[in-house]
């Protein structure tokens, strides 16, 4: 399955560039260290609000690739896979995008990929409900990604 999601920054992309190539833990949303990996392990939080103070959450581990870089966009691979259980959940395998819209605006973009759990059984869930929980989830991470890019000091 195929979801894709973006939104727009009121910042130059030499900006958004920089933030999102420094340090995860600057700028993803929940990321947690594992201290006995001294850093190797990211791991985080993702999920949707279900409104109010309530919020469906699952704790993933994370892992970046090497940034694709071109004058005028970065791509920045991810995958995330469930912690504990993952036989239920998809792996998420996503590429965030930035790329300059002009002097002062930058386009931030994922796009990502998954293949629902269970079989035959998976598919027909993910056809009913759970493509609209990925597509939920997707959009609270770039949001919150967004929100910290904008915050983050260069």
């Amino acid at each position: 399955m195929f979801i894709r999601y973006y939104l727009e920054l009121d910042l130059p992309f030499a900006d958004v560039e920089d933030r999102l190539l420094s340090t995860p833990d600057r700028w993803l949303p929940g990321i947690l260290r594992d201290a006995e990996d001294r850093g190797g392990r990211l791991l985080g939080e993702v999920g949707f609000p279900l409104g109010g103070d309530r919020r469906l959450a699952k704790e993933v581990e994370i892992t970046l690739g090497e940034p694709y870089r071109s004058p005028t966009k970065t791509l920045l691979p991810l995958t995330w896979t469930a912690i504990g259980a993952g036989s239920l959940f998809p792996s998420m395998e996503a590429d965030v995008e930035v790329a300059g819209l002009g002097a002062e605006r930058t386009q931030l973009s994922i796009s990502a990929r998954y293949r629902p759990p269970l079989g035959a059984v998976g598919r027909a869930l993910d056809r009913t409900v759970m493509h609209r929980v990925a597509e939920a989830t997707i959009k609270d991470f770039l949001d919150h990604v967004a929100q910290t890019l904008q915050t983050v000091p260069t």
